[in-house]
């Protein structure tokens, strides 16, 4: 017969089981309140972080001071860990009134990856999904051409050329593609870099004789992607070895995608056997975007933001901003600033005012596109005029006039402005300033022509 000694230390250990599971279970469940509190706050604090898919963030647990915190994608865990990391541990820290911290972690991380230059993994922008992208007439080619190598890569379109202006989506769409790869193809190991990477590393291994680990690097992945292609011209060696990469991927069936500011036959200095290997696949242009598509892309970054617009504002800034995406997004960006620091309602009033229509003409911000209508009004050309290769004077100086006010009155770089205007690149633009400086200097009627049209953008 057992005696009421032998079971005290079995009852013991039972309940000492029970309890752990208890503290288990504690530990596995976070007050959905508390994580709304947090999420308010850092919307709040932290208002340009702030994203829709913020929703689908899941708390797990607070165990040993640590909020364990799950997310959905790679590419949102990436984001999380290099920009949320604080800011939600403050916040928490705010809520709880204790000394905790935020962990993210997702369950979905693949064997493969994507990489840059340094071979270490690339941080990609959750932002930048086939999901967000807005599609219309400028790029439906290039989306649609996008999406299918992302479902099919090396035997779709390979290789995938995408060229056009500066901040029209071409990041976007190869950024979607790496990720849409990565989802259907766990293991894939996939390449992006620059050109000027490409280049630098080239010269890197040929002064220090190490070609063949460099031949290894470019040549064993699924996918490589260079950015910015254009930048190769006059590289001898660098084409004539970027050719052997090519045909070696391409013959393995990798797919190879390639992003520049100009088709390949206009890209000077290019060698003709690249040229016509980047016309093998699909070419595919993306163009500023119309009225339509930009309401609609103002529509998708106020959502993925969680910002509420009115749709007189919206529709206004569809109409101030006409050149790219970027300049979009950043007047969403100084509207939700503003908002924040006057702590008011995004009206007309301050949309006006972010967008510096309550400033003095010198504070007001001339854009590129307001100076393509000047001078193409001035001088009866047309926009597709200015972009062509046309090189007649009729056409050539009113383009020389459009790069001569582009550099005065905006903060673009020669290169940005050279790709506003057919991809011609730095030393183009900078030879058209000093031209229309030089003429209006020599001659009074073009000097009169310049002043006439300078008092139409002010």
């Amino acid at each position: 017969m057992l005696t009421t000694h032998t079971l005290q230390p079995r009852e013991a250990a039972r309940r000492a089981h029970a309890a752990a599971d208890s503290a288990a279970a504690a530990a596995a469940v976070f007050d959905p309140s508390t994580w709304q509190k947090m999420l308010q706050i850092v919307r709040t604090q932290h208002p340009s972080l702030n994203r829709s898919w913020f929703d689908q963030l899941a708390p797990r647990q607070l165990s040993n001071g640590v909020i364990q915190v799950h997310v959905i994608t790679p590419a949102q865990l990436n984001f999380c860990q290099s920009q949320c990391q604080q800011p939600f541990t403050q916040a928490a820290q705010v809520v709880l009134a204790r000394l905790v911290a935020v962990s993210f972690h997702c369950d979905n991380l693949p064997t493969g990856g994507v990489f840059n230059d340094q071979d270490q993994p690339m941080i990609l922008s959750p932002d930048y999904t086939f999901e967000n992208f807005v599609v219309g007439p400028c790029n439906r080619l290039p989306h649609a051409a996008s999406f299918a190598v992302a479902e099919n890569p090396g035997k779709a379109y390979n290789p995938l050329f995408i060229h056009g202006g500066v901040g029209l989506g071409k990041t976007h769409l190869l950024q979607a593609i790496c990720q849409q790869v990565l989802e259907r193809q766990n293991d894939a190991r996939i390449l992006y870099l620059s050109c000027d990477s490409f280049i630098n590393q080239f010269i890197t291994a040929v002064q220090h004789g190490d070609m063949s680990q460099f031949r290894y690097r470019f040549r064993h992945v699924d996918v490589l992607v260079i950015d910015d292609i254009h930048f190769l011209r006059g590289h001898e060696r660098t084409q004539e070895e970027f050719f052997h990469t090519f045909n070696t991927l391409y013959q393995g069936n990798k797919q190879i995608i390639l992003s520049a500011d100009a088709p390949p036959s206009e890209i000077p200095e290019l060698e003709e056997r690249l040229v016509s290997r980047f016309n093998w696949g699909l070419v595919a242009r993306v163009e500023k975007p119309c009225y339509e598509t930009r309401v609609a892309i103002i529509q998708k970054k106020a959502k993925l933001r969680g910002l509420e617009l009115a749709d007189d504002v919206i529709c206004y800034v569809a109409s101030k901003v006409e050149n790219n995406t970027r300049e979009l997004e950043g007047a969403i960006t100084r509207i939700q600033g503003m908002a924040m620091l006057q702590a008011g309602k995004i009206d007309m009033d301050l949309a006006r005012a972010a967008l510096g229509e309550t400033g003095t003409p010198e504070q007001r911000r001339i854009t590129i596109q307001q100076i393509i209508d000047a001078v193409t009004t001035y001088y009866n050309v047309r926009t597709s005029d200015l972009q062509s290769k046309r090189r007649h004077k009729s056409i050539a100086f009113p383009r020389q006039v459009c790069m001569y006010f582009a550099r005065k009155h905006t903060r673009y770089s020669l290169e940005e402005i050279g790709g506003y205007f057919g991809g011609r690149d730095h030393t183009t633009v900078l030879h058209a300033v000093r031209t229309v400086t030089g003429d209006m200097k020599e001659d009074p009627q073009i000097a009169e022509q310049i002043n006439h049209i300078e008092g139409q953008l002010s």
